[in-house]
C-alpha cells in the first residue's frame, strides 16, 4: 500500500471516529454538543490548551419561561376594544393647510374656501379604532389607554368567549394615558395585580393584545429599564422593555413571569411606526391610583410645587458644589406658588421629597403628582453648599412641567466665557421677569457658544447671585471652580447652563 493510499486511511478512520461520536453525542444533548464533539475528536487533546478544552465543555442547560399556564388563567381577563366615531377632515385636505398658522382655528371650525369663492364646511368622516384592555373587577371595571377610547363616540368591548358588550367611559385621565370603562356584565374573570417596586430589569415578562387586530396574540420578552421619562409624559415613570408591542395591544396587560399584571402596554418608540425593539409600560400601581380616583371622584387630583426644573449633569453638579449629579434643579419658581410660600427659590437642588431620594428630576413630578393636594411634606434642598429642610403645602397641579436638557434656555457672559454682555436697558428691564440681569450682545467661539448661549439672552444670575453689572459677573467668575453655573432666560424661558471658565 502507498504513503497516500494510507494517509487516506488514516483520515478515514479519524473522521468515522468523529462520526461516530458526534451521532451519539447528538441523541443526548442535541446539535450544540455533535459540533463540540466533532472538534474534540480531530484535533488530539494533547495538542488542545487547557483553557480551549474547558471553553468547549458543555454548558447547564438554561430553562426557558412557558407562558402557557399564566396564558390560561389570566387571558380570559384579557378584552378586545373597539371603537368608533367621526372626525372632520376637509380643513387637514386644504392644499397649504397649516393647523398652527394663524387660520387654522378658523379653517377647523368653518371650512376652508370651495372652487366658488364660497366656504365649504368641515366634512365629518367616520373613524374606527382598535385597543386592549383588562379586567380588574368582576362587576364589569376595565383598565386601557385613554388614547384607545378618548373621542370615541361608541365603544364596544369584546371577551375571549365572544360575547360583546358596550361599554361606558367611566373616565379618562390624558397625564397619564389611562381610561377606566364599566360593561355591564357580573361574575368575569380579572387579572391579579402585581407590585412594579419588586420589578427587576432583565426578568421575563409578556403582554397580551391584539396587535393590527389580531386578537388575543400573546408576546414576550425582558424588561430593559425601568422609570424612563417621556416627553411630555411627566408623571408616569414608564417601564421599558423589548416585548413586540404594536398598533392594537394599546391598553392590553404586561404580565410578569408569576402571571401578575405589572403595566399597561402604551407606548413604541418606532420610526416606522412598527415594532422596533422598544416599547414602553405605565406602572401598574399608577394606573391603579388613577382608577381608584375615577371611580370614585370622575376626575384625578395631583399635587403641585409650582416650580420647573431639570436635570443635574456633572458640569452644573460641579458648578453647585455637588458631590455627583442628582437630584432636581429649580430653574424657575411660580411667584404665587406653594414652593415660592415654602422659600424654594431659583437655583436650589431638590434632593428628597417627603423622605424620598430625587436621582433625577424627571422622579420628582412623579413623586409630588402622586402626593394628595393640600397635604404637607418635607423638601431637602441644596443651597449655596449646604442642605436643608423646608416645609410645604402642596397646592393642586396645573401645567407643572419638567424641563429637558435640550430645551430652548441657555446663557453666559464674561470674558473668560467668550460673549460680551451689558446691563439691561429701561425698557428691558420692564420686560424681563425680576428687571434684572445682563443681555448677551455677542458670542465668539467659545465656552459660552459651546454651552448654547446665544446674542440676545438675558444671564438672570451666575453661582445663585444675581447680576446686574458686567462687575457682579466678574466678581462670581473669580469665585468659580472649572465650571460657573448661570441662569439664562430666553423668551419666557429660563434655566440653568454649567459654562467651563476659560
Amino acid at each position: 500500500m502507498t504513503y497516500a493510499s494510507n494517509k487516506k486511511l488514516v483520515l478515514s478512520v479519524i473522521v468515522a471516529a468523529a462520526f461516530a461520536g458526534g451521532y451519539a453525542l447528538h441523541d443526548q444533548y442535541g446539535m450544540g454538543a455533535r459540533a463540540s464533539t466533532l472538534i474534540d475528536d480531530a484535533i488530539p487533546q494533547s495538542v488542545v490548551p487547557q483553557t480551549a478544552r474547558q471553553a468547549t465543555a458543555l454548558p447547564s442547560r438554561v430553562a426557558l419561561p412557558d407562558f402557557s399556564a399564566i396564558v390560561e388563567s389570566q387571558g380570559p381577563a384579557v378584552v378586545n376594544i373597539s371603537t368608533s366615531g367621526t372626525t372632520r377632515t376637509a380643513a387637514m385636505e386644504f392644499p397649504g393647510f397649516d393647523p398652527d398658522g394663524p387660520f387654522g382655528e378658523f379653517f377647523k371650525r368653518f371650512g376652508v374656501p370651495g372652487p366658488n369663492g364660497r366656504m365649504m364646511p368641515p366634512q365629518r368622516v367616520p373613524t374606527r379604532g382598535l385597543g386592549s384592555g383588562f379586567i380588574v373587577n368582576p362587576d364589569g371595571v376595565i383598565l386601557t389607554n385613554a388614547h384607545v377610547v378618548a373621542d370615541a363616540d361608541e365603544v364596544i368591548v369584546k371577551l375571549t368567549d365572544k360575547r360583546e358588550f358596550k361599554a361606558r367611559v367611566v373616565g379618562i385621565d390624558r397625564q397619564t394615558d389611562v381610561a377606566v370603562l364599566r360593561i355591564d356584565a357580573k361574575n368575569l374573570p380579572t387579572v391579579k395585580i402585581g407590585d412594579p417596586a419588586n420589578v427587576r430589569v432583565g426578568e421575563w415578562v409578556m403582554a397580551i393584545g391584539s396587535p393590527f387586530g389580531f386578537e388575543n396574540s400573546v408576546t414576550a420578552g425582558i424588561v430593559s429599564a425601568k422609570s424612563r421619562a417621556l416627553p411630555d409624559e411627566g408623571y408616569v415613570p414608564f417601564m421599558q422593555t423589548d416585548v413586540a408591542v404594536n398598533p392594537g395591544n394599546s391598553g392590553g396587560p404586561l404580565l410578569n413571569a408569576s402571571g401578575e399584571v405589572i403595566g399597561i402596554n402604551s407606548q413604541i418608540y418606532s420610526q416606522s411606526g412598527g415594532y422596533q425593539g422598544l416599547s414602553f409600560a405605565i406602572p401598574i400601581d399608577v394606573a391603579m391610583n388613577v382608577e381608584q380616583q375615577l371611580l370614585a371622584h370622575g376626575k384625578v387630583s395631583r399635587g403641585r410645587l409650582g416650580v420647573t426644573v431639570q436635570e443635574v449633569d456633572q458640569g452644573l453638579a460641579d458648578s453647585f458644589g455637588l458631590d455627583k449629579p442628582r437630584g432636581a434643579l429649580v430653574d424657575s419658581v411660580d411667584t404665587a406658588g406653594p414652593a415660592a410660600k415654602a422659600g424654594i427659590e431659583a437655583g436650589d437642588i431638590i434632593l428628597k421629597f417627603d423622605g424620598k431620594e430625587i436621582s433625577r428630576s424627571s422622579e420628582l413630578p412623579v413623586l409630588v403628582g402622586a402626593a394628595t393636594p393640600g397635604s404637607k411634606a418635607k423638601v431637602e434642598i441644596w443651597r449655596k453648599g449646604r442642605t436643608r429642610e423646608l416645609g410645604i403645602t402642596l397646592g393642586e397641579m396645573s401645567n407643572e412641567k419638567v424641563a429637558s436638557d435640550d430645551a430652548d434656555a441657555t446663557d453666559e457672559t464674561g470674558g473668560k466665557l467668550g460673549l460680551a454682555v451689558r446691563p439691561l436697558t429701561g425698557d428691558e428691564r420692564a420686560q424681563v421677569a425680576g428687571g434684572h440681569g445682563l443681555v448677551v450682545e455677542n458670542v465668539d467661539d467659545g465656552p459660552a457658544a459651546r454651552a448654547g448661549i446665544r446674542p440676545g439672552d438675558v444671564i438672570v444670575s451666575a453661582n445663585g447671585e444675581q447680576v446686574n453689572s458686567v462687575d457682579q459677573l466678574k466678581k462670581q467668575l473669580g469665585h468659580a471652580g472649572k465650571r460657573i453655573a448661570l441662569l439664562v432666560r430666553r423668551g419666557e424661558q429660563q434655566m440653568f447652563v454649567a459654562v467651563a471658565v476659560g
